[in-house]
């Protein structure tokens, strides 16, 4: 088991120590088992699925409301300028 763990640290360029090997191997062992585990379910009667969760939009529709005004909206504004707001500058 410690091949493969070392193999995929030198996939991923990692160094590992000989402790962090040891733990590693050991959850690998953990997420084998699980998958194990899920391999003995029955599956044959259950329709495919990509998503467990029903997906619903979740989005309000586009509609036209009363907005602030300009100077409304920079009123509480810390640092405004010619009329809009003003912010650090990004680098």
């Amino acid at each position: 088991m410690t091949e493969r763990i070392e193999k995929v640290a030198n996939i991923a360029r990692l160094e590992l120590t000989d402790k962090e090997k040891s733990t590693l191997e050991k959850d690998l062992d953990n997420i084998l088992d699980s998958f194990k585990k899920l391999e003995k379910i029955k599956t044959d009667n259950t329709e495919p699925t990509f998503q467990p969760v029903e997906v619903k939009n979740i989005m309000r529709k586009d509609t036209i409301e009363k907005s602030l005004k300009q100077k409304e909206a920079l009123k509480n504004a810390k640092e405004t300028e010619d009329g809009y707001f003003k912010g650090p500058k990004a680098i």
